[in-house]
């Protein structure tokens, strides 16, 4: 079992002090200290020593010191420059470790190519909470060598990102995201698990990359742009509470256009988007996409 030597109170509390974190530390970061956490997202990594791991959030490096041990190279983003002679002082440690300080949604997939000597192929991450659900997506879209994600989020993002249609949690985000990639993993945490305990439950899960605009299950192909079925999803669902037909037709979609896309898919103008399916979408966008190509050629 892979394990961390930071992932303990005593050893958090004394690197804290060594860098004198302890008392000048003010972005209210939780410190993982469980070593089982750590385990069970390595197992769920499957890390097996030749991928090149991409890191956000990396902290005082408790889940870093783990992947080290797993990966060929893992490069880490992390925007708190107080945190920089902690991962300085891991860097000098792991010949396979390298940082990059900076915005993790900034900062370009060359420049962490570069640092990973290659493009990265795995991404595992106790993400920032704040801009968990938007990192993910958008490395998926951006970095289409990922194969495969474990992050660390808050059980309410987990919710939606692995959620069903019909059920609250399903909405907009879960659709784009499952355009790239299927939860084949989850586990939750709990605040007991953090120093201090945060006031919110977490989760842990795992996607696969599946291809672009197939929704998971490999039967409508890879051809269809994946944005422009996020621009249908958007128009979708951007009202909630009316349905699809009029929700898409007051956001920038034809009716007459959307009245035979709904025909052609096979999809209720009545009905609204949380109770269509990923693959719902993929015909839509497809339908649509098939009549500006027609209303061209004419």
């Amino acid at each position: 079992m892979t394990t961390s030597p930071l992932a303990n109170l005593s050893a958090t509390r004394e690197l804290l002090d060594e860098f004198g974190l302890a008392t000048k530390h003010r972005l209210g970061q939780n410190f993982l200290i469980d070593n089982h956490v750590i385990e069970h997202i390595c197992q769920l990594a499957e890390l097996d020593g030749t991928e090149r791991v991409l890191e956000v959030g990396p902290g005082i490096g408790t889940l870093t010191l783990a992947l080290v041990q797993e990966a060929a190279r893992v490069v880490s983003i992390e925007m708190d420059a107080t945190l920089e002679p902690v991962l300085d002082a891991h860097a000098a440690d792991h010949d396979n470790f390298r940082y990059i300080m900076g915005d993790a949604l900034k900062v370009s997939p060359a420049l962490i190519a570069g640092a990973a000597g290659g493009e990265p192929e795995v991404f595992v991450a106790n993400l920032p909470y704040n801009v968990a659900a938007t990192i993910i997506l958008q490395y998926f879209e951006t970095m289409p060598s990922l194969r495969r994600a474990v992050v660390m989020v808050q059980k309410e993002v987990a919710d939606r990102i692995a959620a069903c249609p019909g059920t609250k949690a399903f909405g907009a985000y879960t659709v784009k995201l499952s355009l790239y990639g299927t939860v084949t993993g989850r586990f939750e945490v709990p605040p007991r698990c953090f120093m201090p305990a945060p006031h919110v439950d977490s989760a842990v899960v795992r996607i696969d990359r599946c291809r672009p605009a197939e929704g998971g299950d490999g039967s409508s192909g890879a051809s269809l742009d994946p944005r422009a079925v996020g621009r249908v999803v958007d128009a979708a669902f951007a009202q909630r509470r009316k349905t699809i037909r009029n929700s898409m037709g007051a956001n920038g979609f034809d009716k007459r256009a959307l009245d035979a896309a709904f025909e052609s898919a096979g999809i209720a103008p009545t009905a609204r988007a949380e109770t269509l399916s990923v693959e719902d979408f993929i015909r839509l966008a497809r339908a649509l996409e098939s009549l500006a190509g027609r209303e061209v050629d004419a």
